[in-house]
């Protein structure tokens, strides 16, 4: 059994919200991360009676719900008007995970930008105290995903950011497609990080745009090295798996599940 804390992604699954819950508990997973499923969960319109649903069918099933995916677009734009459009979602995907009782959104929010002088930087930074400022009211944080920028850059951005509900939600696999440093990044960004995803991917495959991402185990991640940086900065939340490609969705959740479980 592992001593981590494993989940996956309920859209990973590509089965109905109830059959995927389903097969999470039979593969022997902690929990689950919700996105929205067609047709299902709009994960911007959750109210106290889907929430209701929603919590019953995965505690029913003795899992818990680690984080909501609120990926929508990201705030990296010069278009003032998109960017409070995307606010104004992200609230309501807040006000959501709120009534599902679930601490963390997790989201892309663009590339972190190193320019004051950038109208897209100033987009940015204004949309995320926003977001930040209204994230604390409901009692979430925000997690933005690695990969787009080194971490490095992404830790100077939030450190001038300074908004306390702004965290991180680690992704090794998007940092190793980029040719990001994966291992030291952990360090970089250990006052940030709530939340992992356990995804795969090839170095320096998305250099191109052609992003590579593999099963858990099987591509340039290095687990063991990743695990123990995690370690050494007290992690202690959730590895949430992550398959966003491939043919056998269940059955790479499953393998994923079995390779965690070593460390």
């Amino acid at each position: 059994m592992s001593r981590l804390k494993v989940g996956a992604f309920v859209a990973s699954f590509r089965l109905p919200f109830e059959e995927a819950v389903t097969k999470a508990q039979e593969l022997g997973l902690d929990g689950l991360q919700l996105a929205s499923i067609k047709d299902e969960i709009n994960v911007e319109e959750i109210d106290e009676k889907k929430a209701g649903y929603i919590n019953k069918v995965v505690s029913d099933h003795g899992l818990v719900i680690s984080a909501i995916c609120g990926d929508i677009g990201g705030f990296s734009t010069d278009d003032k008007n998109l960017a409070a459009d995307r606010v104004e979602r992200t609230k309501r995907i807040m006000e959501g995970a709120a009534r599902l009782g679930v601490g963390i959104i997790q989201s892309h929010i663009g590339i972190a930008g190193e320019d004051p002088n950038d109208a897209r930087y100033a987009v940015m930074v204004k949309s995320l105290e926003d977001i930040g400022r209204f994230a604390e009211s409901v009692g979430v944080v925000f997690a933005s995903e690695t990969g787009l920028e080194s971490p490095a850059a992404l830790r100077c951005f939030l450190d001038n950011l300074a908004v306390p509900a702004i965290k991180v939600n680690y992704d090794p696999a998007n940092l190793v497609m980029n040719d990001f440093d994966q291992i030291g990044g952990v360090a970089v960004l250990k006052d940030y990080i709530v939340h992992s995803h356990a995804k795969d991917g090839l170095r320096g495959s998305g250099k191109d745009g052609n992003y590579k991402e593999v099963p858990v185990g099987k591509g340039d991640v290095d687990f063991p090295r990743y695990v123990s940086a995690m370690d050494s900065i007290g992690f202690g939340g959730f590895y949430t798996i992550e398959r966003e490609c491939g043919d056998n969705f269940v059955s790479d959740i499953r393998d994923a599940k079995e390779y965690l479980s070593r460390f």
